[in-house]
């Protein structure tokens, strides 16, 4: 015989199918959220003066099960991938935590860490200083407050990333609260 138990909180939840049926209903929710923000996206983008091989990729939602062992979402626009040079912006929902937007820059389409660069975003940024560029948690050994980190000690980081946190409790306000933060973003080209 099998020695594998469930606890009784667990059977009942197994048994209980709304419980998945409302999940897939929440992503399927999610997905049409950033479905609707790519439309936006293309057209801020297109006052951005991106470079023309980041110009000519349309938009990609993806989702997968496990980042975490937690459901997750992921629009990526703009976005080109090459080698070692990236330029994406990242909308993300992560179950059970937030929704955040980042900016990734890496290689030759990383911009220069100044004072000046950084100022043109408000308090509710944060900057990667991990290692990793893929990890997208909030956690201390990946992301610190954007004014915790003075300029002169980012220089040597291998890519950029700037992100903004948004609490998962905001979903009657999350396409404006994107929609806002993106456009907030083409600051760093003007």
């Amino acid at each position: 015989m099998a020695n594998v138990k469930l606890s009784k909180a667990d059977l009942e939840l197994m048994m209980n199918a709304e419980v998945i049926l409302t999940k897939n209903r929440i992503i399927e929710a999610v997905y049409a959220l950033f479905g609707q923000l790519a439309a936006n996206y293309q057209q801020q983008a297109a006052t951005w003066h991106l470079p023309e091989e980041v110009e000519k990729i349309s938009p990609k939602i993806s989702r997968g099960e496990h980042y975490e062992a937690l459901p997750w979402v992921m629009l990526d626009y703009p976005r080109y991938f090459s080698g070692d040079d990236f330029f994406s912006v990242r909308t993300f929902f992560w179950w059970g935590n937030f929704f955040s937007i980042t900016i990734l820059l890496k290689g030759k389409y990383l911009l220069p860490i100044t004072d000046e660069l950084l100022q043109k975003l408000n308090d509710q940024w944060y900057i990667g200083v991990g290692q990793d560029e893929w990890q997208h948690h909030f956690r201390e050994d990946n992301y610190l407050p954007l004014q915790a980190v003075p300029a002169n000690k980012l220089q040597e980081l291998a890519f950029l990333k700037l992100a903004k946190k948004i609490p998962l409790s905001e979903w009657d306000s999350m396409y404006d609260l994107l929609q806002h933060s993106f456009s907030e973003l083409a600051r760093l080209w003007q």
